[in-house]
């Protein structure tokens, strides 16, 4: 059979074994229904004044209530004119003005924590023109900025001893509203919730106490669960910034499909909150679907996605989105697994969204540098630099602290792989310098596994539109997620009890 897959800005054809099983999200397997165009408004609204584990927000403000409401960045969430982010702040904005705030005392703020700040452009992306116009121009929208420490709070440590620093002016507000995506992340099994506010308003010390190998690399982060120890650290965060601000975050979270429309919204204190939203959002995100374990993992990588132009030509971005494909589908990987992946990888790094990474290349290739781990020594020499702190802060560009969750992402392909193949590269260097397998075509590589690593007949799964629509958790037939991002070892209890 012959299958496309994405390629730069194209695409790239390969002929595949007709026993080749293909997977693509939200057409393979269904999503559940999404909340019709015409009564999402009214459900967005229904679950705002009715929120879980808190008052509404009609009786937790009042006229002279300084508000602010925090919404993630264009990474996810979608962008139509029923968005989550664009319907939810229009309805929570009026019943904060109906409980008496007047709009000069409510303060918009994109939670990209140590992502790149969006520009103009893409703030009005996200929140639509009509509120982009009503308080962009009096100065009422911001980016949070994690280097801005006249903006900073330090809240000390919680018990585990991991280092609080948060947004001063959420800290300071009256009601601190949390706009939040519950969409699958092999980063701890959901967003939104108290991943929301533990990555997206904080510091690059909070992060690197989770975003880092020793807690990356546990055997409880890769299948992704909402059981490992970086959720835990999410939620200890996330709770001991309520406790020390003395009020809940009043949270208002979506649980999305394949194409970032509303299944389900749920709101109120994320501790109640989180774990209701997780069993609709189990459902869509783990999908226990296949018969066997693969041998063979093939997927394309564009040009432009996730965080950005150039994130599939940048040696470690491009490292990092394989290991997501790893975090989300190990439970239908075998232990010989190979994965094969198409990307132009033509040495654009661009080095004006992350200016780090190609010091962090060329690092690596040097100084007994034998896997990505060895390069986290050097964590805080670039998360201190004064000029890519700088670019952070004025350019646009992601926080060099950044790169490092990227680097302990990245090593997990190794981790849980026999190999890897980049097929199709223009400087294949770059990729062979990041310990992948070159071959020009995905043929070329299928053929090369098979001789090395799978045998001559492997169980191929071919994932194309994988980094173009919002990715699910692959699962065997047989598991069946006990809700709440339930853990492997819960799962086997519960199909054998």
């Amino acid at each position: 059979m012959n299958i496309s897959f994405e390629y730069g800005q194209g695409f790239m054809n390969a002929e595949l074994p007709d026993t080749t099983d293909i997977f693509i999200p939200g057409e393979t397997v269904p999503d559940p229904p999404c909340i019709p165009d015409d009564q999402i408004e009214e459900r967005t609204l229904e679950s705002i004044r009715n929120p879980m584990g808190m008052e509404p927000l009609s009786k937790l403000a009042r006229k002279g209530s300084k508000v602010t409401i925090i919404f993630p960045d264009r990474v996810k969430g979608g962008e139509q004119e029923k968005s989550h982010r664009k319907v939810s702040i229009r309805l929570i904005l009026r019943e904060l003005y109906e409980a008496g705030v007047e709009k000069k005392d409510i303060l918009l703020i994109c939670s990209n924590g140590l992502h790149r700040k969006n520009t103009e452009q893409e703030i009005r992306g996200v929140l639509g023109d009509q509120l982009f116009s009503e308080f962009w121009y009096s100065h009422q929208i911001i980016n949070h900025d994690s280097e801005d420490y006249d903006h900073l709070v330090d809240l000390g440590t919680t018990d585990r001893g991991d280092p609080v620093l948060m947004n001063k002016y959420v800290y300071d507000s009256d009601v601190a509203i949390l706009i939040g995506h519950t969409q699958g992340n092999p980063y701890g099994g959901y967003s939104g919730g108290y991943k929301h506010c533990a990555t997206g308003i904080t510091h690059w010390r909070s992060i690197a106490s989770h975003h880092v190998p020793e807690v990356m690399h546990r055997k409880d982060f890769t299948p992704v669960s909402g059981k490992s120890l970086m959720r835990t650290k999410f939620d200890e965060i996330g709770q001991h910034m309520e406790q020390c601000m003395g009020k809940k975050f009043f949270c208002c979270d979506a649980v999305l499909d394949t194409k970032s429309r509303q299944i389900e919204i749920n709101s109120g204190w994320a501790k109640v909150m989180q774990p209701h939203s997780w069993i609709a959002a189990d459902k869509r995100t783990y999908v226990p679907w296949a018969e066997k374990k693969y041998d063979v993992m093939i997927f394309g990588m564009p040009q432009f996605f996730h965080y950005g132009e150039g994130m599939g030509t940048n040696p470690i971005m491009l490292l990092q989105a394989i290991s997501a494909q790893v975090i989300r589908h190990k439970r239908i990987m075998s232990d010989r697994c190979v994965i094969i992946c198409s990307s132009i990888c033509d040495g654009y790094f661009h080095d004006e969204l992350w200016p780090y990474t190609r010091e962090m290349y060329d690092m690596f290739q040097k100084d007994y540098m034998n896997t990505l781990p060895d390069l986290n020594r050097y964590g805080e020499y670039f998360a201190t630099n004064e000029e890519y702190i700088r670019q952070y802060r004025y350019c646009n560009a992601f926080h060099p602290f950044h790169g490092f969750s990227m680097i302990s992402c990245g090593h997990i392909a190794e981790m849980n792989t026999s190999a890897i193949y980049l097929c199709g590269a223009r400087e294949p260097g770059f990729a062979r310098g990041m310990g992948l397998k070159t071959r020009a075509t995905i043929e070329e590589a299928l053929e090369d596994a098979k001789k090395k690593f799978v045998g001559p007949n492997p169980n191929i799964l071919a994932l194309p539109k994988t980094f173009k629509l919002s990715a699910v958790h692959l699962m065997m037939k047989d598991e069946t997620p006990v809700g709440k991002g339930a853990s492997d070892s819960r799962c086997a209890a519960h199909m054998h009890g």
